[in-house]
């Protein structure tokens, strides 16, 4: 897990965190507790109790001063404050830290961490501004996948799994790049998504088929390695589809998308559920080709429209190094 390190991470939205409720998170082969006390502050400790290895996340909160509140191991019902300290029973003095917390970068609701190690690359700003600009309609598609992350990273941008993976969402049967736009470390494809016209009985059984176009034109701007956003405008809405990748350990990795959305017509707020439900249906398959393919098998076919996989396997090869971008058409 050496080669991402110096990265930032979007541990989670400030939503996924219910005050005093403990949840687990994994990064970079470590497992830690976050907790969010009454006021709104954020906490984060290793998981593992230092007396006999209980999850910290499997317990509960119980109050301190100022508002606060400390973390409860389920086993031996120790409590361990922010700095990773607890009074041992019979003793009325808190021990030294026996836990390092994991250091967080709050930006508003955005709960970023690069892991305990050196920075090595900025926090965009761009969630904070899409935060500022746009309405926040929820988080779906949290989940842990069974892969590796650069296995993770190459579905993510490759743009030629629509007509495969997601066939039957949205009937593409071609794709085009009309442009990448390689910056090194960031990146903007440009896409037309030919779709299949639907037959008269496609229609009565789902006439939102109309509503479709028959080219759907995305932009997808990407942050390696850590975040991909879907730019969406029509006439109704526009919409901001952020997704967020963390390496939990070398075999397993975890996805989420948090949704933004501006109304330009009062239907749209009726479209909000629906949207959420179609991308986690998205990322549902995503996790499932992924949990179904061999990692390490030898690419021996090069399709078109590749150009997305090739720049996350060159920053991949060469990060933190900013390459000299080559792939921009």
């Amino acid at each position: 897990m050496e080669r991402l390190q110096g990265s930032p991470w979007l541990l989670a939205h400030r939503s996924m965190l219910k005050p005093n409720q403990p949840r687990k998170f994994s990064l970079l082969d470590e497992d830690y507790v976050l907790w969010q006390d009454p006021q709104g502050r954020i906490q984060a400790l290793p998981n593992a109790c230092p007396h006999m290895g209980a999850m910290l996340s499997e317990g509960w909160c119980v109050p301190q001063s100022e508002g606060r509140s400390a973390v409860v191991c389920p086993f031996h019902a120790l409590a361990f404050d922010r700095a990773g300290c607890t009074v041992l029973p019979g003793s009325n003095n808190s021990t030294k830290s026996l836990l390092q917390p994991l250091e967080l970068v709050i930006q508003g609701d955005f709960i970023w961490t690069y892991g305990g190690y050196e920075p090595k690359i900025p926090i965009p700003e761009l969630m904070n501004t899409i935060a500022a600009e746009y309405q926040f309609i929820g988080v779906v598609g949290d989940r842990s996948i069974p892969t590796d992350i650069l296995s993770l990273l190459l579905n993510m941008h490759d743009y030629n799994h629509q007509n495969g993976t997601h066939r039957e969402l949205f009937e593409i049967e071609e794709v085009k790049v009309k442009q990448f736009i390689d910056a090194g470390l960031h990146s903007h494809a440009y896409l037309a998504q030919l779709r299949k016209q639907p037959m008269l009985r496609e229609i009565l059984k789902n006439p939102a088929q109309l509503a479709l176009p028959k080219v759907l034109e995305a932009h997808l701007e990407n942050y390696f390695p850590f975040m991909g956003i879907m730019h969406g405008d029509n006439k109704l809405l526009s919409l901001k589809e952020c997704h967020f990748y963390l390496p939990e350990s070398v075999q397993r990795s975890r996805v989420f998308v948090l949704m933004y959305m501006q109304a330009h017509a009062p239907i749209a707020h009726l479209l909000k559920r629906n949207l959420l439900k179609l991308v986690n249906v998205v990322v549902e398959q995503d996790a499932k080709i992924l949990s179904h393919i061999y990692p390490n098998t030898p690419q021996r076919i090069k399709l078109n429209n590749e150009v997305g996989m090739d720049w996350v396997r060159r920053n991949f090869e060469q990060f933190p190094v900013v390459a000299e971008p080559n792939f921009s058409r």
